[in-house]
């Protein structure tokens, strides 16, 4: 009887280790599954799923806004935009996530083509979003890609620490503003244009490609590199989204 009191006892303490841990947080992943960029989505969906397995975290994923409202949204710590550009959103989405973001509900994270502002598609430009990525306008890119040097601005940040003072990037398309973002968002780093190879005219100057905006409640952080599946072997690339994604996704003051 001892014997088999000891087993039970033994089998109880054994379950109660083997419970999973509760998630640390959600993330909602919004992305486009076709176009061109579908090779990068794809990539990310992969490594994205790999680290929050590793971080204990968990995700999940939607391929348009046909869902996205204040219900749906409470869910989730973080929003992750990782593919998708501010336009072609419902209304309701789009109302759920500037409460999302003024209120500082969650934290968020974009990539590339969340700065497609503009005139796209036979929709007008959310003029929201536009502010909330710093007042540019999407004017033009390298549609024949280059390599090009991006240097770290703020190493003691957060979402760059870790993170080379200076790294590489294979292939971008590099896309230029009708102005530079600086003076409206806190900027983490920028490309040096001088560095396309090949060279490209399609230069704007300042260049900023990581930022945040310090005038939203809500943690938030653009990574404007966001083409090429390669990024996902490119360790500053992945260090740098690991880290936007932490910070993003945690509950204290900015």
């Amino acid at each position: 009887m001892k014997k088999y009191m000891l087993l039970c006892w033994c089998l109880g303490i054994w379950a109660i280790h083997a419970q999973p841990a509760a998630p640390r947080f959600k993330a909602l992943v919004l992305y486009e599954n076709g176009g061109h960029h579908i090779a990068y989505s794809q990539a990310a969906r992969g490594w994205l799923d790999s680290l929050a397995a590793a971080e204990h975290f968990t995700l999940d994923y939607l391929q348009n806004t046909d869902r996205i409202d204040d219900a749906l949204l409470a869910d989730y710590q973080l929003f992750i935009q990782l593919d998708y550009p501010p336009y072609a959103w419902t209304k309701k989405a789009e109302a759920a996530f500037i409460n999302y973001i003024t209120s500082g509900r969650g934290g968020w994270v974009g990539f590339h083509h969340a700065t497609l502002l503009g005139e796209f598609d036979g929709y007008p430009m959310w003029q929201w979003f536009h502010h909330f990525m710093g007042g540019i306008r999407f004017t033009d890119y390298i549609a024949t890609f280059a390599s090009a040097t991006v240097t770290v601005e703020q190493p003691a940040h957060p979402v760059m620490q870790g993170v080379a003072a200076t790294f590489g990037v294979k292939q971008e398309e590099w896309y230029t503003y009708d102005r530079s973002p600086r003076s409206n968002v806190d900027v983490l780093a920028t490309v040096d244009e001088s560095t396309y190879r090949p060279d490209s005219k399609i230069k704007m100057g300042d260049h900023p490609v990581v930022w945040s905006n310090p005038d939203y409640a809500a943690r938030n952080v653009y990574i404007f590199m966001g083409h090429s599946p390669s990024l996902f072997h490119n360790e500053n690339y992945k260090k740098l989204v690991a880290n936007a994604i932490a910070w993003a996704a945690a509950k204290t003051d900015r």
